[in-house]
């Protein structure tokens, strides 16, 4: 006789993330987020199937990275503070009255581009879940 294998388990790693995520409410802004996080947790701790916490954490992950957390819910850099990593993608965006769709990778040390269009220097911001 075979022994039967253990259930599957749920990932440990999308756990303590979302313990993390849970403890910063500034994470929790956008009301899908919080619903979906507030969700996974229900579904941990009523002990719910690996399949459907599975499927909890990659909606949740993607909702995180629809929101602007480039970080999405399983990164080593949730829940602690990394010199240089920020959760928010910074982008360098057109800055005249008539503002095209230009985006482009803005770099701490560095100058924003320069936009030829209105002769000035773009402005710096941060990728929001409608760009």
């Amino acid at each position: 006789m075979t022994a039967s294998p253990d259930p599957p388990q749920p990932d440990r790693r999308a756990a303590a993330a979302l313990c993390a995520l849970l403890g910063s409410p500034g994470d929790l802004r956008q009301p899908e987020v919080r619903e979906t996080a507030e969700r996974a947790r229900d579904l941990l701790r009523s002990g719910a199937g690996a399949d459907e916490l599975a499927a909890c954490f990659r909606a949740l992950d993607m909702l995180l990275r629809q929101a602007g957390d480039a970080r999405g819910l399983v990164n080593e850099s949730r829940g602690g503070a990394v010199p240089g990593l920020t959760p928010h993608i910074k982008v360098a965006v057109c800055p005249g009255p008539a503002q095209c769709t230009r985006v482009l990778r803005a770099r701490d040390l560095l100058p924003a581009p320069h936009c030829a269009v209105n002769d000035t220097r773009m402005r710096k911001g941060r990728l929001g879940p409608a760009q």
